[in-house]
């Protein structure tokens, strides 16, 4: 059952935020979203927070330093999803902009699964015989992986942003703001967000020595907006700040060759950029490489200073991108067959396993099934040697990783593998073991989730007066930073459906009535009909059509009210 509640809009803070000359509307929204001052809005760079507050990056800096004095071979482990193909071009482009001899290799899925294991170890000691290993978006759980190269004689710098497990791998150093101790205030930064930090504190410190022609790291902010928006970390005030100037970059038409190129091949106006983009854009193309075949495509894609080279790499991108979208629709109706009778008010979870399912794209049937059943879903396909591969979603209310922790200390020969964060894990199992796991995951579930929170909620900011439905409000709204944890805002109102039409066979224009004043409107994959009086969710969107621009209500949900309510 969907359950919809308004935002609690504390006017007292809305005020403030006018008597500062806030626009009404975007007032009542960051309000809304527990904004209460002025600076909080601000995402001038000045604003973000120290490197200093980060433990470990001023040591590991030093490191750093010293080995680019010592021109000692270093080698960065990337991450095979968008936030590590990011924090490896953020890593290379700036170290090697400071003087480093730096190269990456990046896991294959299929061949060696996540982080820093043994076998990478081994394969990064045979074909790149490194000096230093830099983890991006891995590493805090690779302990075998990390043993492995100091035996080889490999010291490892760990950079990551997932959470640590029980025991931390024994490496050189390691950054990461959710390690036990780390006093950094954002605790939200993604893979990227922390590769930046640290090149940030190694730029100061070779400033300190005097050292000329640094890079200026504002430059990578694009790359740093599109990892974190990518990777669905939270947006709190200093990734907003991150993401706020990597749009500006985009927009202003200085983004990197890379991200030019994709944008290109999507058909988005890159001055006309939104924060959605990112995530719903650039972020599937550039993750259809690491899902189907070698995330090394998308590194060059976005490492390349070459834009005719950055747009073939783009091309292939958006092929795979495609084949993607084509067997995640195979997947996904496979799924569908099989939960034709699952009963989601009779479970609190949803776990699947399909031999005939591809590894890399596991991740996302999961977060489609989550989204449909509202419900903790894990969806598994088969690996090698016996093992299957499982990749899961969550719902607001259920740490994700620490119920497959929870699961892995009643049986602790169950989980072969796993690590990840609230919202998405990843683990490994036998595949004898599926029935076992997904007993006891729903046991473990039904202990940490109340039956109120497996109840759809969606928040809106309320009615939306017909005075500020306008262009200037929804231009406002479209260049605003929306995302996880800080959503764009969604509006509830009664209307009168004046006019509708279907277009292209799947879509519904609409003309609603409210008051004397009558608004555009579009429900996109919705046919109809609607009944003469609705109630809707909606969002307010700017539309363009040759050339001109008007505010257009974009309906989300809607259902039909009697005429009492209607008066």
């Amino acid at each position: 059952m969907l359950k919809i509640q308004n935002r609690e809009i504390p006017e007292a803070v809305v005020k403030h935020l006018e008597d500062h000359g806030i626009h009404p509307l975007m007032a009542r929204v960051y309000a809304a979203r527990g904004i209460d001052h002025i600076e909080s809005i601000e995402t001038s760079l000045a604003r973000l927070l120290p490197p200093t507050g980060m433990m470990n990056v001023e040591s590991m800096a030093q490191k750093l330093s010293q080995a680019i004095e010592k021109k000692s071979r270093l080698l960065i482990i990337a991450d095979y999803d968008a936030d590590g193909a990011t924090a490896c071009v953020v890593g290379l482009r700036a170290l090697r902009a400071m003087g480093a001899q730096i190269d990456y290799l990046v896991p294959n899925r299929f061949e060696y699964g996540y982080g820093l294991t043994a076998e990478i170890v081994n394969l990064a000691h045979q074909q790149k015989n490194p000096d230093i290993i830099i983890t991006v978006d891995n590493g805090i759980a690779s302990v075998e992986g990390v043993q492995r190269a100091n035996e080889l004689g490999i010291r490892v710098l760990v950079t990551d942003h997932h959470l640590p497990g029980d025991v931390l791998p024994a490496a050189w150093d390691i950054i990461n703001p959710n390690q036990q101790g780390c006093p950094f205030a954002s605790k939200h930064l993604a893979g990227v967000g922390v590769m930046f930090y640290l090149a940030l504190a190694l730029r100061a410190l070779l400033r300190q020595k005097g050292q000329q022609n640094l890079p200026n790291l504002s430059h990578l902010l694009d790359l740093v907006a599109l990892g974190t928006v990518a990777d669905v970390v939270k947006l709190d005030d200093n990734n907003r700040i991150l993401v706020s100037h990597g749009l500006q970059l985009i927009r202003a038409g200085r983004a990197h060759a890379g991200i030019v190129a994709l944008l290109e091949v999507a058909g988005r106006d890159a001055s006309q950029l939104v924060s959605q983009d990112l995530g719903f854009t650039l972020g599937p193309r550039l993750n259809a490489a690491g899902r189907l075949t070698d995330m090394s495509l998308g590194i060059e894609c976005l490492l390349t200073d070459d834009p005719t080279r950055a747009k073939v790499l783009a091309i292939e991108l958006d092929r795979l991108n495609q084949q993607r979208r084509q067997i995640e629709s195979t997947m996904q109706a496979s799924a569908m067959v099989r939960l034709e009778s699952f009963d989601p008010q009779e479970a609190y979870t949803v776990c699947l396993l399909d031999t005939q399912w591809h590894q890399g794209v596991i991740g996302i049937v999961a977060s489609r099934l989550k989204d449909q059943f509202h419900r903790p879903t894990v969806a598994f396909a088969k690996g090698a040697d016996g093992l299957i591969k499982g990749s899961g979603r969550s719902i607001a209310g259920l740490h994700l990783r620490d119920a497959i922790d929870r699961v892995s200390k009643i049986d602790p020969q169950l989980i072969l593998q796993f690590g990840g964060h609230a919202a998405a894990a990843g683990l490994t199992l036998r595949e004898c073991d599926f029935e076992r796991f997904k007993a006891l995951f729903e046991e473990v579930v039904q202990c940490l989730l109340t039956p109120e929170e497996l109840q759809l909620t969606i928040y809106t900011d309320g009615s939306l007066p017909a005075s500020l439905v306008s262009l200037e409000s929804a231009q406002l709204i479209r260049q605003g930073v929306w995302g996880q944890g800080f959503g764009e805002p969604r509006f509830s109102d009664t209307f009168q459906v004046l006019r509708q039409k279907v277009l292209k066979d799947k879509h519904l224009k609409l003309t609603l009535g409210r008051g004397r004043k009558a608004f555009e409107a579009i429900f996109f994959n919705e046919v109809g009909p609607l009944s003469d009086s609705i109630f809707a969710i909606y969002r307010l969107n700017v539309n363009e059509y040759n050339g001109l621009q008007t505010p257009q209500l974009m309906l989300e949900h809607w259902h039909e009210i009697s005429k009492l309510e209607a008066q």
